[in-house]
């Protein structure tokens, strides 16, 4: 008998040098995306597709219960639709006159409550921030009910002082009128307390020098307070102009969007549409529409008063 050959085995060959050392630092580089990974689906179910499918969705319309593509009909129809004219001058309105005022009271009050005059600040401020943690449906359904023409408090009051009542919810102008009103009163303490924020960080050697100077009251403020205040303005105005934009709650709560559609704004609309109608195309294409505008505003706003930052 033969003998058995020798069972050779192979060895393993060595790493690389440096390998080992790699592959720790690529799982390194690797780590903050699966940390992130998660954030990153949830945004992209329930954000990025949502926005897609409304794209989508916009270049469809309804004929006889059914979904059929249409192009970009609906972005026509809107070019030739009097209530889709009427619902934007109607939120334009708002834009130009209660948006304005409405800083120009929380600039005031922001200056007011950072006064070394005023005793018990804290107690003010969050006195005016309050009416910015009512809930939206809550403080409409309270404004309607003051409001109200034949049992409302404020029309008692007018009653008492010897006035007459005052159709604040039924008449066109005073329902805009009282649709101004209860935005101011729910919004300017917010925009208030950012102004103050703001205003706290402008250096006291600033006024200190302005009175050093001899600058007065309006002086002080024009020179001094408005120029540390312009990157607040510019957030607040931002953010007041897509509110105003988006805004459907309270037109929604007092008034429905009239009378005569005197309160008729685009978030408004797009419900009607979409949950009344159910355009839901029709709806998307307001929907895309709105986003266009709040995009192209909000690039003036930055392009007027950023580069005075």
């Amino acid at each position: 008998m033969t003998a058995a050959a020798p069972i050779r085995t192979r060895t393993p060959a060595a790493p690389a040098p440096g390998a080992a050392a790699r592959r720790p630092r690529s799982r390194r580089r690797l780590a903050p995306y699966l940390f992130v990974l998660p954030a990153l689906l949830l945004f992209a179910a329930f954000k990025l597709y949502p926005i897609g499918s409304s794209f989508v969705l916009s270049l469809h319309t309804t004929v006889g219960g059914k979904e059929t593509f249409a192009g970009a009909d609906n972005y026509t129809r809107l070019l030739h639709d009097p209530l889709f004219w009427t619902a934007l001058k109607n939120t334009a309105v708002v834009l130009l006159v209660q948006v304005p005022l409405m800083l120009a009271l929380a600039t005031g009050l922001a200056v007011a409550l950072n006064s070394r005059l005023l005793y018990g600040r804290s107690v003010f401020r969050l006195g005016f921030f309050l009416p910015m943690v009512t809930g939206l449906v809550a403080y409409g359904i309270a404004f309607s009910v003051l409001l109200n023409k034949d049992y409302g408090l404020v029309n008692w009051v007018l009653g008492l002082a010897g006035l007459d009542a005052v159709p604040w919810l039924t008449d066109p102008l005073w329902a805009r009128i009282s649709l101004g009103l209860a935005l101011t009163w729910h919004y300017t303490g917010y925009n208030a307390v950012i102004l103050l924020a703001r205003l706290q960080t402008v250096p006291a050697e600033l006024y200190d020098a302005a009175a050093v100077d001899g600058a007065g009251a309006w002086q002080t403020f024009r020179h001094v307070t408005l120029p540390g205040l312009r990157p607040a303005l510019l957030l607040t105005t931002v953010l007041s102009t897509i509110g105003t934009l988006q805004l459907f709650d309270e037109p929604f709560v007092l008034t429905g969007g009239g009378p005569d559609n005197a309160t008729l704004t685009i978030g408004v609309y797009l419900y009607q549409n979409a949950f009344k109608y159910f355009d839901f195309g029709y709806a998307s294409a307001i929907a895309y529409a709105l986003a266009v505008l709040i995009g192209i505003l909000g690039l003036i706003q930055f392009r007027i008063l950023g580069e005075k930052t």
